[in-house]
């Protein structure tokens, strides 16, 4: 026997609404326990660099340069 041959042709458009029934969802957003602001799940906290609890990352803090009154 041969291969299965498909039995009709399937519309451009029934086959772009078979694809358009899934919902993407966001990414799994948290809570800081440190600092309070919102990163994504099992990451570490790019505000403050603390990773379940612990300091992980150091986070440089720019301190804004002072013009020079002439």
């Amino acid at each position: 026997m041969g291969a299965i041959a498909q039995q009709r042709r399937v519309s451009k458009t029934r086959k772009l609404k078979r694809r358009t029934h899934y919902k993407i969802t966001a990414p799994g957003m948290v809570v800081c326990s440190n600092c309070g602001e919102l990163k994504l799940n099992h990451r570490v906290c790019p505000t403050c660099g603390f990773y379940d609890g612990k300091l992980v990352k150091e986070i440089k803090v720019e301190e804004p340069k002072e013009e020079e009154s002439k």
